[in-house]
């Protein structure tokens, strides 16, 4: 199956960026034709959890679960509902070129990826998804490299259209032998961002004990949590800003301040165990979105579910310790547009 890998690669865009359907072309080589060579099409998702420098024989910490399989040539009877883009691209391509479309099962988890060490050239781990377009008597056939194409795309979870309650939280920290105690306010303006969007930290910081508070410091962490190990979570710090700005706050004395912090993606390209969204060589990646699980009885079908939290710490030197408070939020991309779906989909088709 031959030349059409490049046009397969440009015709998946918008399936892979926008979440639709999976509307493609596969154009075949005359001799594919004339052979009346079966071809089928396959939606995989891959989950690998493991490192693949530490698979031995017979252990692999890999799962591959083929989600649509559909044979495409000869073609079978069924009513396919053709886009405007199949369409033209079918007068443009002529007699070889054969229509497909693959449904994405609704309660298929996100595209997510944990980066390595650029040094790391092993298999990244996290859930990944790829067309498989190949020849064979029927879709179980053990399919051949020179006769296989694989094309990488994503699924992209976007944000529900209302934003939820705004988070607020406050927590308070009496000490040993001390009168009063320390309180500490934290609000955020909201609880769903979208990627690269500012996230407003309104901090109060209210003294009534007698220690003092030396430096106020707030952080954005994801958490990760690879389902099939017991012991699979951790958390990642991915922006944080810290101030003496209005410190030291001394017994008796209140503080409030909005510290800004904006996640991102490049400020974190180095480092390894950030969870990013689908291939972590494409330029236009960028963070994992948080998951959104209906049930926790569904938690162990998503493979990684990330979350995100924004956290303030209070710094009260060697003998007062901390204070720390704590508040989830959303981070998601926006579902976009009809305009910008046409404008993507006449991209492709020039």
């Amino acid at each position: 199956m031959p030349t059409s890998k490049y046009k397969l690669r440009e015709l998946f865009k918008i399936a892979s960026e926008f979440n639709s359907p999976g509307n493609g072309i596969i154009v075949l080589d005359d001799e594919y034709v004339r052979q009346n060579r079966k071809i089928f099409v396959q939606l995989v998702c891959n989950f690998r959890y493991g490192r693949e420098d530490d698979e031995m024989i017979g252990l692999r910490f890999q799962k591959e679960l083929t989600l649509v399989s559909q044979q495409v040539c000869p073609p079978q009877k069924q009513d396919i509902q053709l886009t405007k883009m199949q369409e033209r691209l079918l007068k443009k391509l002529g007699s070889n070129a054969y229509p497909f479309v693959m449904q994405m099962p609704p309660s298929s988890p996100a595209s997510v990826v944990l980066q390595q060490k650029a040094s790391d050239e092993s298999q990244p781990c996290g859930v990944q998804y790829f067309v498989k377009i190949f020849t064979g008597d029927s879709d179980c056939d053990r399919s051949h490299r020179r006769s296989t194409i694989n094309l990488g795309i994503r699924k992209v979870q976007y944000a529900p259209t209302k934003q939820g309650i705004q988070p607020c939280t406050v927590v308070r920290k009496d000490f040993l032998l001390s009168p009063g105690e320390l309180e500490l306010e934290v609000t955020l303006d909201k609880q769903l961002y979208h990627h690269g969007e500012k996230i407003s930290v309104n901090i109060c910081v209210r003294n009534n004990s007698n220690k003092v508070v030396k430096k106020i410091k707030a952080m954005v962490q994801q958490g990760v949590d690879v389902v099939l190990f017991q012991n699979g979570q951790f958390r990642n710090t991915i922006a944080f800003m810290e101030t003496s700005e209005g410190c030291p706050l001394n017994p008796g004395s209140s503080l409030q301040k909005v510290m800004y912090l904006v996640p991102t993606l490049v400020a974190n390209c180095d480092r390894a165990g950030i969870a990013v969204e689908g291939d972590i060589k494409r330029k236009d990646t960028a963070l994992a979105s948080t998951t959104l699980i209906a049930s926790q009885d569904a938690r162990d079908a998503f493979g990684i579910i990330v979350s995100y939290a924004v956290k303030v710490k209070l710094f009260l030197g060697a003998l007062g310790g901390e204070l720390c408070a704590e508040l989830p939020f959303i981070l998601m991309h926006p579902k976009p547009s009809r305009k910008a779906q046409l404008e993507a989909e006449g991209s492709i088709e020039a």
